[in-house]
């Protein structure tokens, strides 16, 4: 049997800046843009910047499935996050990975959009988990407290943390990764759920040699 639950929240941040403004992406808000945004931007011939997608499933759907785990009507499960390309992948490189991390905080979605002039700040971004109109934003922050950028994470190797990577070699972009071990963390309460954070893995993020526009 198959259960598909959809997020409640998902949104892409940016680490960058326009070229013709010279504004910066790194606080501004996508949470309403209908796609989510996974790329890698260059100019003048070299890496740029990147940007990284997030999606949560916090909600009722996956508040019954929990209980019918316990419950014992669900037995084994296993689960895989899905998204599907929107756009083709006619700049993508022919082999690439793509890390799915569980996020370490809370956060807002927003309401901004990419086109919006002047830009929308309120929610998520690069730098901030929040941004409340009229209030003070919340930072993205590491474990020690110290400040981060494109989303605090659990580590991978510690306790109870668990990550995911799908490799792609000459194939469709649609993501099918197995998450199993991630959200056994989140049912057995062994690391809050916060949802996942979806990047091009290590150095292929920043490289001058993978393509990508997800």
């Amino acid at each position: 049997m198959h259960y598909f639950i959809f997020p409640t929240q998902d949104t892409w941040i940016s680490s960058g800046s326009s070229t013709i403004t010279g504004e910066s992406f790194r606080d501004q808000n996508f949470g309403r843009d209908q796609i989510l945004e996974i790329r890698k931007e260059y100019f003048n011939s070299s890496f740029d910047h990147q940007t990284r997608a997030l999606v949560n499933f916090e909600g009722t759907d996956f508040t019954e499935m929990s209980q019918s785990i316990h419950s014992g009507d669900i037995v084994n499960p296993k689960f895989y996050l899905r998204l599907y390309e929107a756009e083709g992948n006619s700049e993508m490189t022919e082999e690439y990975k793509l890390a799915v991390q569980p996020i370490s905080a809370s956060w807002i979605e927003g309401t901004g959009k990419f086109g919006d002039n002047p830009k929308n700040t309120n929610g998520c971004s690069w730098e901030n988990r929040s941004n409340p109109i009229g209030g003070t934003e919340t930072t993205w922050s590491n474990a020690d407290g110290t400040a981060a950028h494109g989303v605090s994470v659990y580590t991978q190797g510690t306790t109870h943390s668990s990550h995911s990577v799908q490799s792609f070699s000459n194939q469709s972009p649609d993501v099918e990764v197995d998450v199993t071990n991630m959200v056994n963390m989140w049912l057995k309460e062994q690391n809050s759920n916060y949802g996942m954070l979806l990047r091009f893995s290590g150095s292929q993020e920043t490289d001058s040699e993978t393509f990508g526009h997800l």
